[in-house]
């Protein structure tokens, strides 16, 4: 437990200092249709044309037939001439959800070891369904687990405080033992780059409820352009895990590894296992 209490002192501390971003509508990102993209400030644009000053080639005329794509984006994303990517999985951690929500139309697919296969779209901007199944059938396996995810997020203050709650439901196809999973709420403080989540969660089978909850904490820092530390912790009755590792980002695609720790009375002996995953997020933005 002190491992957790020294993680959450580090979270909270490189999130108190966080701010809303505010919108500079004269930053732009362009995608020529020859793959290239360029980022700087608007200096003047007609109806052929774009100039822009940018960091490194100074001011840059693009003929607007040449352009494939352009995104508005915020001063706060450019830092030391680099251009910071949004987040593009925002609204959990490793596994762990957290207080904000996909917009309508946004979605992503994540995949986990080849067994965790999931897909969560945004139905509303408040309000999110998902399916995932885990294919034991590739492995030689008959038993085929699936689910249902639903989650709602509430802003209470923006790029600050966020509620969010939601359930995962499952069964094993191939077996006869109804349905199961959990249903949880969580608090996030802080930005879609820096925050942290406490939560808690209950698990069911079979109709009645766990007498014990489930709680969490989890956490993300920003620390680069493409970069984050995250930490995902569960604790139950006495035991649990603690993990530490990262997010590296590749465009809009997220590689998310960690180290898990378990630890409780019945683990004698020290055990850390890797796990790794990836997310591809699709949809509007």
């Amino acid at each position: 437990m002190k491992i957790t209490i020294f993680v959450l002192f580090l979270f909270i501390i490189t999130s108190s200092g966080i701010n809303a971003q505010t919108t500079d509508s004269t930053f732009i990102k362009v995608e020529t249709i020859d793959g290239n993209e360029f980022v700087g400030k608007i200096v003047k644009e007609d109806a052929e044309k774009i100039i822009l000053e940018t960091e490194k080639l100074g001011q840059i005329t693009i003929q607007k037939v040449d352009l494939k794509s352009r995104e508005q984006i915020t001063s706060e994303q450019i830092k030391n001439g680099k251009l910071w990517f949004d987040n593009p999985q925002a609204t959990r951690y490793f596994w762990a959800p957290n207080g904000y929500g996909l917009k309508k139309g946004e979605g992503y697919y994540q995949n986990i070891y080849v067994l965790w296969n999931q897909f969560s779209v945004g139905v509303t901007d408040n309000f999110s369904l998902g399916a995932g199944v885990i294919p034991l059938f590739l492995f030689g396996g008959t038993p085929t687990p699936v689910f249902a995810t639903a989650k709602f997020s509430i802003p209470l203050k923006k790029e600050k405080i966020n509620l969010g709650g939601g359930a995962i439901i499952g069964t094993v196809l191939g077996e006869d033992l109804g349905g199961f999973g959990i249903v949880y709420g969580v608090s996030t403080f802080g930005s879609r780059d820096n925050n942290v989540t406490f939560g808690i969660g209950y698990g069911f089978a079979g109709g009645d409820f766990a007498s014990t909850p489930l709680i969490n904490f989890s956490g993300m820092s920003r620390i680069s352009s493409r970069g984050y530390i995250i930490t995902e912790n569960y604790y139950i009755n006495g035991g649990g895990v603690i993990s530490l590792g990262g997010r590296w980002m590749i465009k809009k695609a997220s590689l998310d590894f960690l180290l898990v720790i378990p630890y409780g009375e019945d683990i004698g002996t020290f055990v850390a296992f890797p796990v790794i995953g990836f997310a591809i997020p699709f949809g509007s933005n």
